[in-house]
């Protein structure tokens, strides 16, 4: 009796094992029968009809809506710190993708470049703008014809540049997957050969070709206004989660195989950050990621990878492109009949946080991707000024007011430019209020004499109404800046060159504008009238010379490049 029972015993076991199998077989061969049917909402319906529609669908069936193959051709970050913000500081994992690697070979020398796309419109001001200086023209136009934004940089050599002409790789579209890429060019395009032409080489990789030692991009090139317009045109193939970070960030893959970095709108433009929130737990958003972008070109830093304002479709573009179960499966329709997601990430990912289209349109902001990391490295550096990132301790620089000259005696501080980079990005971040500097990369070919890469930049312009003089901390230590930054920053003060006027006309530009209110453009005149007197403070306690860098005297980038930063 007890064989039989133990024999009914294993025979149910194997029946519940079977059935599982099966089970896990009918939903892998879901997706391959979804594509001969419908997926997904179009927001041609009405938005009452649509959203419903996709509810009803998602009830019915838990299966997989027709995708592109997801391709990960680069990686905004390196380690931790590029894009992973504030408070959580774990790593994020480099998402190289081999099928890139084999679409580069050998470089050759750029024809050309592509003339700038007409992105013209109406610049209006309000009435406390027009009290300017009248200028004849554009104002920005003005500013760059200034003397000041017209230094070049030294004569390139293979060691300058980040891919050397002829010698790297060059993009391949044969060597991509999706064919379909080579049939939307004209034959003009490819060489007799069949290969790509240079000229013909997609704006984010000539973007990618641009960058040296000294710039990310040069001040004129046309390739970034018509990478800008990429960002908000180019059809996105697919979309996939960003590790790491403390809020949710989306990796978007487009047609001619370039990539972005999308962070969605999480706060309207007249909302300022909670006084009681600590920075770390502050939103990101992504107009102030559009806004550092411009920022950063007045001042002439050319230090932000460019970011440009798009309202995406959550269903065409986001749900029925990805490939992420994870991303996919937190769609929901809200009780006000809108297409939400949430995702996941350490803070703001739940459906009390969810991100809710109109009825399934939202806005956010799309930084192009750097040079993948398997192509171009990248050296991560903890700021020295970094904060504790905790509610109660304080940082060693918060309580030693000598604490400039431990870093001082400190490489890569100790020589070269690295300490007035610093000073650069103390000022680019407190015109924006931004207090989540805590690492920044440079690019590993270059070593310590380059420039230092800007990135992560949501958490500004969280407050117009308070000025955060903490984040000036590194500036009145140390009492250094480049003869150039401080003469551009007086020249931004005069009424002809108002930073928020040049502000304005700079992001009337984005699709996405206004990106600023006005209190928040007013409360950068306020801020750097305040680091133009820490300044004269400076000069006035150290002296000019010691206090300001001439780095006007050579081409841009030769100046004291191997000197020792002045000890008192």
């Amino acid at each position: 009796m007890k064989m039989i029972l133990l024999r009914k015993f294993r025979f149910l076991i194997l029946m519940v094992f079977l059935i599982a199998c099966s089970m896990h077989i009918m939903i892998d061969l879901l997706p391959k029968l979804e594509r001969h049917g419908n997926s997904g909402c179009s927001c041609s319906h009405t938005p009452s009809e649509e959203p419903q529609s996709w509810g009803k669908q998602q009830q019915q069936q838990q299966g997989w809506p027709n995708k592109h193959t997801l391709r990960i051709l680069q990686d905004f970050s390196n380690e931790p710190s590029s894009n992973v913000s504030s408070h959580s500081l774990e790593r994020s994992p480099v998402t190289g993708d081999k099928a890139q690697q084999q679409g580069f070979r050998r470089m050759e020398h750029p024809g050309q470049q592509q003339q700038r796309g007409d992105r013209k419109k109406q610049f209006i001001q309000d009435a406390a703008m027009a009290k300017s200086v009248p200028v004849k023209g554009s104002r920005l136009s003005a500013l760059y014809d200034h003397p000041l934004y017209k230094r070049s940089v030294p004569a390139l050599t293979d060691e300058d540049t980040l891919f050397n002409v002829n010698t790297d790789i060059r993009f391949d579209p044969k060597a991509a997957e999706d064919q379909a890429w080579n049939a939307e060019g004209t034959m003009d395009e490819f060489s007799p050969t069949g290969e790509l032409s240079a000229d013909s080489y997609p704006n984010w990789l000539r973007f990618h070709i641009g960058i040296n030692r000294y710039e990310l991009y040069s001040r004129h090139n046309p390739v970034i206004d018509a990478l800008l317009k990429d960002l908000v045109t180019q059809r996105i193939t697919s979309v996939a989660m960003k590790s790491g970070g403390t809020q949710l960030k989306l990796i978007m893959t487009f047609h001619n195989y370039g990539q972005a970095l999308f962070k969605p709108m999480k706060q309207t433009r007249e909302q300022e950050t909670p006084p009681d929130f600590f920075y770390f737990s502050d939103f990101e958003r992504h107009n102030a990621e559009i806004a550092a972008f411009h920022l950063d070109r007045i001042l002439d830093f050319r230090r932000v990878p460019p970011v440009a304002g798009r309202l995406v479709n959550m269903t065409k573009e986001i749900r029925d492109v990805t490939r992420d179960k994870k991303l996919w499966r937190t769609f929901f329709i809200s009780p006000a009949n809108n297409v939400c997601f949430y995702g996941e990430c350490s803070y703001y990912c739940s459906t009390e946080h969810a991100l809710c289209g109109k009825p399934d349109q939202i806005e956010g902001s799309l930084a192009a991707f750097l040079p993948d990391l398997a192509l171009a490295k990248r050296k991560t550096w903890r700021n020295p000024w970094r904060r504790s990132y905790h509610k109660r301790k304080k940082a060693e620089w918060e309580v030693d007011p000598d604490y400039c000259e431990e870093v001082k005696q400190t490489p890569p501080y100790d020589s070269g430019t690295r300490l007035l980079d610093i000073m650069d990005m103390t000022i680019f971040d407190f015109l924006m209020g931004n207090m989540d500097r805590h690492h920044y990369e440079t690019f590993e070919k270059f070593g310590n004499e380059t420039f230092i890469i800007h990135l992560d930049n949501g958490r500004g312009f969280g407050k117009h109404s308070h000025d955060e003089v903490s984040i000036l901390v590194p500036l009145t230590q140390c009492c250094r800046v480049r003869k150039s930054t401080h003469l551009r920053l007086q020249l931004l003060a005069k009424e002809e060159y108002k930073l928020s006027t040049l502000m304005a006309e700079s992001l009337v530009r984005d699709r996405l504008s206004p990106i600023l209110i006005q209190p928040h453009l007013d409360a950068m005149d306020r801020r750097l009238r305040q680091v133009l007197n820490v300044l004269s403070e400076c000069i006035e306690k150290e002296g000019y010379s010691y206090v300001v860098e001439d780095d006007l005297q050579g081409p841009q980038g030769t100046d004291h490049a191997h000197s020792s930063p002045r000890h008192r």
